[in-house]
Order: C-alpha cells, then sequence, then structure tokens
C-alpha cells in the first residue's frame, strides 16, 4: 500500500544536476562582496553536494580570513539568491524522471530529503512542476537535523513501516544506515559508497531494484 511503503530520494546527483546554476548564482554573490576573493567551480559545487551547508560555508571559505559569522552571512546570501535562480532557471534532471515519479506515486510514499538549505526542494518542484509526484520533503535548513534524523523524521511522521533511500554518495548510505533503512545507490550520480548495495544506472530501474526491497 502506498500509505505505509516508501521511496526517499536524494536530490543533488539523485534526481537532478544543478551544480552549474548553482556555482553561476554563487559567483553572482561573491563578485559583490569586497572581501571575498573565491572563485566557485562547478566542480567545487559537485564536491560540496550533499553536505550541510554549515559544512559547506566551512570548506568553501577556509583559509579566506572570515570569521564565522561573516561566512554564515555570505553563506545566507548565496543561498538566498541560489533558491531564486533555480525557481527561474531549474537544472538537468536525470533521464526518465517525470515518468519513473509518475509510475512509482501510483505505489509508493515519495518523499525528498536532502542536506539543503529551505526553500531549495521546493524551487526544484516549483521549476520542474513535480510537486504533484511528491507526498513529504525534509531538509538540513528546515530542521537542523543531519539527513539520516530526517530520513527516520520523514518516515516516522508519515508511518512508513517500510522504505528505501535512494542517493548516490558515501554519506547518504551512511544517513540510510543511521535511520535504518535499506539503501540503493544512484550510480549515475557524483560519488559511491563503500559497501555492497543495490546499484541503478538509470531510473528506469527503480522500480524494479526497490520492488525487490520492499514488495
Amino acid at each position: 500500500m502506498k500509505q505505509t511503503k516508501g521511496i526517499l530520494f536524494d536530490l543533488d546527483g539523485t534526481l537532478w544536476d544543478s551544480s552549474r546554476q548553482v556555482a553561476e548564482s554563487w559567483q553572482e554573490v561573491l563578485e559583490q562582496q569586497p572581501d571575498v576573493t573565491r572563485k566557485i567551480t562547478v566542480e567545487d559545487i559537485q564536491g560540496f553536494m550533499g553536505l550541510p551547508m554549515d559544512e559547506i560555508g566551512r570548506r568553501c571559505f577556509e583559509g579566506q580570513g572570515l570569521s564565522k559569522e561573516r561566512v554564515a552571512e555570505i553563506m545566507k546570501a548565496c543561498e538566498e539568491y541560489e533558491n531564486e535562480y533555480i525557481r527561474m532557471h531549474g537544472g538537468i534532471l536525470f533521464p526518465h524522471l517525470e515518468e519513473v515519479l509518475k509510475e512509482l506515486s501510483g505505489q509508493y510514499f515519495l518523499a525528498i530529503v536532502s542536506n539543503c538549505q529551505v526553500g531549495y526542494i521546493e524551487a526544484f518542484l516549483e521549476h520542474h512542476k513535480l510537486g504533484a509526484y511528491i507526498d513529504d520533503f525534509e531538509s538540513f535548513g528546515n530542521t537542523g537535523l543531519q539527513k539520516g534524523d530526517n530520513i527516520k523524521l520523514v518516515c516516522d511522521r508519515n508511518h512508513l513501516t517500510q522504505a528505501v533511500y535512494l542517493g548516490d554518495i558515501q554519506g547518504d548510505y551512511d544517513s540510510a544506515c543511521k535511520a535504518g533503512i535499506p539503501f540503493i545507490l544512484a550510480g549515475y550520480g557524483f560519488g559511491e559508497v563503500n559497501a555492497q548495495v543495490p546499484v541503478i544506472q538509470s531510473l528506469k530501474e527503480l522500480r524494479e531494484t526497490a520492488a525487490a526491497i520492499l514488495d
């Protein structure tokens, strides 16, 4: 039954690639900061994706001679403009995403759990008009909780008796383990996992792989 079985998704590297758009938006913000010399590349953003926003800020501006408070201020400006930019420009959806979400939503509870800021998931759903397929979502920015805790939170508040998490990096696997649910690796994503787990190379493989775990 859809009400008791869920598929939870990471966002970046799992459902889409917005690294170019995020890099562009951050660079626009940083160019307006007289005390920042840091240049942001797509490769930088891909390396940061999946990390909590406070950790991204620490890594991004380490060695820039900025106070913790100043880094937080810059990150807040980046996050706010990023949401606006994503809402306008979107990102690159991985192939077959809407088709797969539409099919799965008839059978499973679908949710997104990401380490992003408040408003980022909403911008993704709004620009690409995918909100009809997603039953719930949660973020680090909203709760201040680590991803494993947010996965458990979503499972608990929606009374899911079975769930699986689809992600693309080690941190996603670790978070699923912390939440006590199985993990599927998006092998087409940004990273890899040091564990023996089911792997899909296309979103079209998800239904069969998830069914083997949940049905």
